[in-house]
């Protein structure tokens, strides 16, 4: 929790497998993929496995057969550099194929993710190759008079109800009705590495507004793992007792030692047998000695 440097792509990538879960029949998802031997990659390569069958996800509906996905974690922008960046990988990944024209370019689309409007990228694609932006819905914004299918997600302008994961990765997360339905999505699927993966990475990022906001949050965390936290204080409680138990254990033992140890001294070897049989005689040879 304590982590200076946050990695957010691996966040990411489990926020996009969740929020296109209900196409996971469809779609194959390769995190940190590598466009070829050398260190090119991509964030992540969706593969689309029955390409007539469109993808009903908002985030999705652009995706056609080959999907890059370039994210932008909260501190970085998206520049002019990125888009050809990209459009670049787009064109060699359609050429780094055992025959020619295995993948057609216009299987490919590209999907930008970023917390920044890119202004500028955006002005000089205007400028140099007419290319325009459009606002489909909150977040998502396609760009028209290109041959390839690219769009802009804008995660922090997503739907918190429709892209609650997407949404989540940022670092201006406010404890207020949503974080409470943030938590309570996390509770119904705490088991899945997934959703593991995306909230650690929210708490992490958001430590400080978590901690001005501690009242409301452990209220709610307290509902919410109400079971799980009866279960950890009776294993405390049990804990406990085990303790209490083994020290009065190590204290009768220490203290039957030093009751042989005397009687040893004093040549005494029939009360030795009979303290360790008999619970009583021992007792009374404890007051004896002053044990």
């Amino acid at each position: 929790m304590t982590d200076k440097v946050l990695q957010w792509h691996p966040g990411f990538c489990a926020a996009l497998q969740i929020e296109l879960q209900e196409e996971s029949g469809n779609l194959e998802f390769y995190p940190e993929y590598e466009l070829s031997k050398k260190p090119m990659r991509i964030d992540t390569l969706i593969v689309k496995k029955m390409t007539d069958s469109p993808v009903r996800k908002n985030i999705g509906r652009i995706f056609r057969k080959h999907n890059l996905i370039e994210y932008k974690s909260p501190g970085d922008y998206l520049s002019i550099n990125d888009f050809y960046k990209v459009y670049g990988y787009a064109c060699f990944y359609q050429s780094d194929t055992e025959k020619v024209g295995e993948i057609r370019l216009e299987e490919i689309t590209i999907t930008f993710v970023c917390n920044h409007y890119p202004r500028e990228m955006l002005r000089i694609l205007k400028k140099e190759r007419k290319i325009v932006v459009r606002k489909v819905e909150n977040g998502i914004y396609w760009l028209e008079n290109e041959f390839l299918p690219i769009q802009i997600i804008l995660n922090h302008e997503l739907s918190s109800d429709e892209n609650r994961w997407l949404n989540s990765l940022r670092t201006d997360i406010r404890a207020d009705q949503e974080t409470d339905r943030l938590i309570r999505d996390y509770k119904a699927h705490k088991d899945s590495k997934l959703y593991q993966a995306v909230m650690d990475l929210v708490v992490r990022a958001n430590q400080k507004a978590m901690k001005e906001a501690r009242d409301m949050l452990c209220d709610a965390l307290k509902e919410l793992f109400a079971e799980e936290l009866e279960e950890e204080a009776k294993k405390r409680e049990q804990k406990s007792e085990r303790i209490g138990e083994r020290r009065g254990e190590r204290i009768g033992e220490l203290r039957l030692s030093e009751l042989i140890h005397r009687l040893l001294n004093e040549n005494r070897l029939e009360d030795i047998r009979r303290v360790s049989e008999d619970e009583s005689y021992r007792a009374s040879m404890y007051q004896k000695y002053g044990l």
